[in-house]
């Protein structure tokens, strides 16, 4: 391990409901694995009905909280409450991996550059039994679409300076989709953003739960923050390329869940 990287430097979110076991110790082992490279405290968000779930997070070494059952952002701003000495923050998803070295990489680039407050690497995307159905790599592209067109900043394969995150108030708890979206673009004022196309994480897809219902609603809530967060006077054009973007955001939506349900027939 690296002599100049601090214990507990990384406060790793986990929040999960706890149902699904399988999918909980695979990401807790990749998890596990990047303590070769980086002093991280994880702390588990979840229900206290979850008995299972609370004991193998706890024999991972995690800090269990109780979820306040009040949403998702919620329950990641618990997380965040549990901070003791740590210096940046990452999410990780019940059924999303860390890629080997993911975390050391983006604290690198974060401790090599103090003007920076968030970092972000490529990330695959998988199907529910982990094959890669394709890799997104936006690169610094991601930061100049922010606002204007599809967040292709992946939550699971990003790391934010908690001071900061804390000087925006964490997560909006009003937002129950697009709440990432909503801080990376509260937290430009605050610095840097870098990112490497090195692949760090891995968001699993989930054909059948992503519903043409959930796809608009996360859609319109996307779209009304990224509104919110323009210049006035480009507020009532906003629709001139925000539809487009939904457009090509839902087309290649079905694409990659018509190659997920492929690949589990």
């Amino acid at each position: 391990m690296n002599d100049a990287i601090r214990p507990g430097s990384v406060l790793v979110v986990l929040p999960t409901l706890g149902d699904r076991i399988d999918y909980l110790r695979e990401t807790l082992a990749t998890v596990e694995e990047q303590r070769k490279d980086v002093d991280l405290t994880l702390v588990a968000v979840m229900p206290g009905s979850a008995t299972e779930a609370r004991e193998i997070a706890k024999a991972a070494g995690a800090v269990v909280v109780d979820d306040p059952r009040t949403g998702i952002s919620e329950a990641i701003n618990a997380g965040l409450r549990a901070r003791t000495t740590e210096e940046f923050y990452a999410w990780i998803g019940d059924d999303d991996l860390f890629r080997p070295g993911g975390l050391i990489r983006l604290q690198e680039l974060l401790t090599s550059d103090s003007a920076a407050v968030l970092a972000y690497g490529g990330c695959d995307y998988i199907d529910p039994v982990g094959r890669t159905l394709g890799t997104s790599r936006a690169g610094r592209a991601a930061r100049w679409l922010l606002a204007w067109g599809p967040n292709l900043i992946p939550h699971p394969g990003t790391m934010v300076r908690l001071n900061a995150l804390e000087a925006i108030d964490g997560f909006d708890t009003r937002l129950k989709y697009a709440m990432d979206l909503d801080a990376f673009l509260r937290l430009r004022p605050f610095g840097r953003f870098l990112s490497t196309r090195e692949t760090v994480s891995a968001f699993r897809w989930h054909p059948d739960s992503l519903t043409v219902a959930g796809r608009k609603a996360s859609g319109d809530e996307a779209e009304a923050i990224k509104r919110r967060h323009l210049p006035a006077v480009l507020q009532p054009l906003s629709p001139l390329w925000m539809l487009p973007w939904r457009w090509a955001s839902v087309v290649a939506a079905r694409q990659v869940t018509n190659r997920a349900r492929r690949t589990i027939q």
